[in-house]
Parts: structure tokens; C-alpha cells; sequence
């Protein structure tokens, strides 16, 4: 008892030295930690261009089109990869844009609605990646058992065999589900990490507004 008495008078003496922290610092700190991590946002999906360009530019799909003997597949995926670029440069505008506006914005409601638009923008941006690489796989597969050569063996036997088709299906669309899998999860970590911390901001900006 004699341990909690003396806590009792030491937390008596020295309550009135804590300074209340008021809501304009509160929307100060929140302000500057939303403003850190749209920014982060913006450097890691500048990243993931980047990586995927040196991706392509390593394994050249070019080479492997000319092996096909098939100069419409070449002109056709350099068209789905320029359109690709198009749409991931106007996200990361988007993300610069949002980073812009929370970073100078002094308004309560304005810093939650552009929270709002951030987490909405990146959700948007991992489901359109997530349905590119989807179709990408398909198209790849299709391209594979079309226009192969090296495949025609085995395209033989899936039809002649319903035990080597079910197998090399099987095979396709666990390969397709744990690189989907693979990549969903990459995004859940990086940018779901980013995302709820976000969202605790707009909860705590919240409280301060009500």
C-alpha cells in the first residue's frame, strides 16, 4: 500500500506539468502523416514501373514473337503494352496529384474527402493490375498452345489423352491462381499496409471533426 500512496502523490505533483495537446496540433501530425504516405504511394508504384521495364527489357519478348513466325502477335502486344503504360502513367498522376493536394491542403473535411479519394485510387489501381496479369496469363497460355512449335507434342497428346489434358490443365490454372496469388499478395502488403494506415488517420480526423 505504501507503493501505491507514493504513486498517488507523485502522480498528483507532476499531472499539471503534461501540456494538453489541442485538435489544431492533433490535425497537424495527421496532416503530415497522411502527406508521408500518399507520398509513398506515389515512390513505390514509380518503382513498380520501373521494375516491370526492366522486366521486358530483359526478357525481350520480341525474340521469342520471332520464333513464333508471327508478326501480327508482336505489333499487337507492343499495342496491349503501350495502352498498359498509358493507364499506370495516369494512376501515378493521379497519386502525385492526390499527394499534391493533401500536402497543402489546411481543411479538416478537404484532408478527409482526399483520403477518401487516395485509398478509392489505389484500390482501383491494384484491381486493374491484378486484371491485367489475369488476362496477360490467359493470352500467354492461348499464344503458347497456338503458335508453339515446341508445344505441338504435347498438344497431341491432350488430344488424344483426357489423363494428360485434365493433368496439363491442372497444372495451367494452379500456375495462373499462385502467380495471381503471388502478386494479390504483394499488393495487400505493401499498399493494404499504406491504405489502413490511412484509414486510421480519416477515423482520427473524424473524431476531431465531430
Amino acid at each position: 500500500m505504501k507503493e501505491l500512496d507514493l504513486l498517488k502523490k507523485d502522480w498528483e505533483k507532476n499531472k499539471n506539468s503534461f501540456t494538453p495537446i489541442s485538435e489544431k496540433e492533433i490535425y497537424k501530425m495527421i496532416h503530415k502523416k497522411s502527406s508521408s504516405i500518399v507520398k509513398w504511394i506515389l515512390i513505390i508504384s514509380i518503382l513498380e514501373v520501373i521494375l516491370w521495364t526492366l522486366i521486358n527489357v530483359i526478357f525481350n519478348s520480341d525474340e521469342y514473337f520471332k520464333t513464333l513466325n508471327n508478326s501480327e502477335l508482336t505489333s499487337y502486344f507492343k499495342e496491349i503494352t503501350i495502352f498498359n503504360y498509358i493507364i499506370i502513367l495516369l494512376f501515378i498522376f493521379l497519386f502525385y496529384r492526390n499527394y499534391v493536394r493533401i500536402s497543402t491542403i489546411v481543411s479538416t473535411k478537404q484532408l478527409m474527402i482526399d483520403i477518401l479519394k487516395t485509398r478509392k485510387t489505389v484500390k482501383y489501381y491494384v484491381g486493374y493490375n491484378l486484371i491485367m496479369i489475369a488476362i496477360s496469363l490467359i493470352i500467354g497460355f492461348i499464344i503458347a498452345f497456338t503458335y508453339n512449335p515446341e508445344i505441338t507434342i504435347l498438344k497431341e497428346k491432350i488430344d488424344t489423352n483426357t489423363k494428360t489434358m485434365v493433368i496439363t490443365y491442372g497444372i495451367l490454372f494452379l500456375t495462373a491462381v499462385g502467380i495471381l496469388g503471388f502478386f494479390w499478395g504483394f499488393y495487400r502488403i505493401i499498399y493494404g499496409t499504406l491504405l489502413k494506415r490511412l484509414h486510421l488517420n480519416y477515423n482520427e480526423l473524424k473524431k476531431i471533426d465531430s
